[in-house]
């Protein structure tokens, strides 16, 4: 019987280790014989005897040495029964890892949005998967569109939060969409406004007012949309570009603005934040390259940013 006990075994071949020949050796260190470890495995005595005599040829050491009929092992084949086991819980490390990695428990994710989805929005989702997926790690940027497209595009990112419009690319056969929520936009009022408290409230009933817009993009043109439609063109008494900034603006009855929803909680005290009758809104979406929702990791992140979304005050 060749189990590569004799003397002057052949030199080491330089490959992969088998873990299923050491698998044979742990076995037979356990149960003390080759038929024993041959009905263990499901093999035959002679395979039991070949893997032992090829896995002494692959180490270049004897591992199993004859006494009487049965087979012993040798001093060099218990310093490699004792390192297999640590490689077998190595090896059951790894496979719980790729598990965990197949159902989108572990991995990285980059999402990127901008200003105001952050707080309200991706961080909560950031939070939720840290509770619920420890293991998967998201990357967060603010980043406008059409920049955040160009790195969902490119892999710098896997999702963007975006608002449909102009400098999202909604249409591009490169992405998918997933909706998010409808951002409402409420009216700031200055402290004591003889509205805020009003039992209704309509665009018409602030037509007199003056006016704080944004500087540029849809926080600026749905407003003014708005406006026209009820029927006026607004006194545009202030443009500012930072919510902070307009909503301290308001704060000091310089004037009144339309406000998403998404960007209220830097709204601080002493204004009023209130929704009326024909308030405008847009739509937030998730956006993926396409055919990638379905990925573990980014289905992952989206079923979180739905839920925060979800738990966000709808109108």
């Amino acid at each position: 019987m060749d189990t590569g006990t004799g003397r002057g075994a052949a030199r080491p071949r330089h490959g992969d280790l088998d873990l299923r020949r050491l698998r044979v050796l742990v076995e037979l260190e356990q149960r003390g014989t080759v038929s024993a470890v041959a009905a263990a495995l499901h093999l035959t005595p002679s395979a039991v005897s070949q893997q032992l005599a090829a896995l002494a040829r692959e180490l270049g050491v004897p591992l199993t040495e004859p006494v009487g009929r049965r087979l012993r092992l040798t001093g060099a084949a218990r310093v490699v029964v004792r390192h297999a086991h640590e490689l077998f819980e190595q090896a059951e490390r790894l496979r719980e890892a790729v598990s965990a990695y197949r159902q989108g428990e572990s991995g990285d994710v980059g999402v990127a949005g901008f200003a105001t989805t952050l707080a309200p929005l991706i961080l909560p989702a950031a939070g939720i998967l840290r509770r619920t997926r420890p293991g998967l790690r998201t990357q967060l940027a603010e980043v406008d569109p059409p920049v955040s497209f160009d790195m969902l595009a490119d892999g710098r990112t896997d999702v963007v939060i975006a608002v449909e419009g102009p400098a999202a690319p909604v249409r591009d056969a490169r992405f998918d969409k997933v909706p998010l929520m409808e951002e409402v936009f409420d009216v700031a009022l200055p402290p004591g406004h003889p509205l805020a408290d009003a039992p209704s409230l309509t665009l018409t009933d602030l037509a007199d007012e003056a006016w704080i817009f944004a500087t540029a993009g849809m926080c600026q043109e749905i407003p003014l949309a708005a406006c026209a439609a009820a029927g006026f063109t607004p006194r545009a008494t202030h443009a500012i570009g930072d919510w902070q900034a307009t909503f301290a603006a308001v704060r000091e009855g310089l004037g009144i603005s339309l406000v998403p929803r998404l960007a209220a909680g830097a709204s601080g005290a002493g204004l009023t934040l209130r929704l009326f009758d024909d308030a405008p809104s847009r739509q937030v979406f998730a956006a993926v390259r396409a055919g990638e929702a379905a990925v573990p990791q980014i289905a992952a992140v989206l079923e979180a940013l739905r839920e925060a979304a979800d738990a966000r005050p709808h109108p």
